[in-house]
This record gives C-alpha cells, sequence and structure tokens, in this order.
C-alpha cells in the first residue's frame, strides 16, 4: 500500500515563500513521476508541477514557472516544491502524486494513482 503524506503548507503573505514536502512510503519509488497538484474553492484540481523520479526530468505549469521548483530526495522517497513569490491566486489545497509506472504523461488527474491527504496553502495580499 502507497502512503503519501504532505506537509509544509500554511499562510503567508503576498511574496513570501513556502516548501512542501511529500512523504512517500510502500514500494520502491523508481522509474514513477511524482507530481503536485492544487485545488482552489469551486474549481477542478490542477497541476502544478511533476517530476520524473530517476531521471530528474521537471515539468511546470505555465502559472507556476519560474517561481516553483520541484525536487525529489531518493534517500529519504521524499518530493519537495519550494514555492517563492507566492501570489493570492496560488491558494488552494495542494496534492502531492505518484504515478503507478511511467507513462511519459504527467498533468492529467489520471496519470497518477496515489494520493496525499492534501494541505492547506494559503496567501494573503
Amino acid at each position: 500500500q502507497v502512503q503519501l503524506v504532505e506537509s509544509g503548507g500554511g499562510l503567508v503573505r503576498a511574496g513570501g515563500s513556502l516548501r512542501l514536502s511529500c512523504a512517500a512510503s510502500g514500494r520502491t519509488f523508481s522509474r514513477i513521476t511524482m507530481g503536485w497538484f492544487r485545488q482552489a474553492p469551486g474549481k477542478e484540481r490542477e497541476f502544478v508541477a511533476a517530476i520524473y523520479w530517476s531521471g530528474g526530468r521537471r515539468y511546470y505549469a505555465d502559472s507556476v514557472k519560474g517561481r516553483f521548483t520541484i525536487s525529489n530526495d531518493n534517500a529519504k522517497n521524499t518530493v519537495y516544491l519550494q514555492m517563492n513569490s507566492l501570489k493570492p491566486e496560488d491558494t488552494a489545497v495542494y496534492y502531492c502524486a505518484a504515478s503507478k509506472y511511467y507513462s511519459g504523461s504527467y498533468a492529467y488527474t489520471g496519470d497518477y494513482g496515489y494520493w496525499g491527504q492534501g494541505t492547506q496553502v494559503t496567501v494573503s495580499s
């Protein structure tokens, strides 16, 4: 059973930074994609960033490119999302996700088979 546990959310002022962590357990993580999604009230869950666990390839939504950085620590089975220059429109519940295998697709919720419980990020103006 794969478990993903997010942490690091909170309240921050516009322009500030937060780092989200996603601790993964339950299987050997290699040749899969890890992603971050977010969901604001009344909106659909949207792609934020993804990383290919073994190869380091990284992908970002246009709305966060240049401000957010995804990374992983193989030894700790943890994925991070460093968020800088935060804006009020970044306010959402952020979810960590893991694919069951590598497919090359990364921006859709259907690409992932495992999800964390989410962590709230609130950016005040």
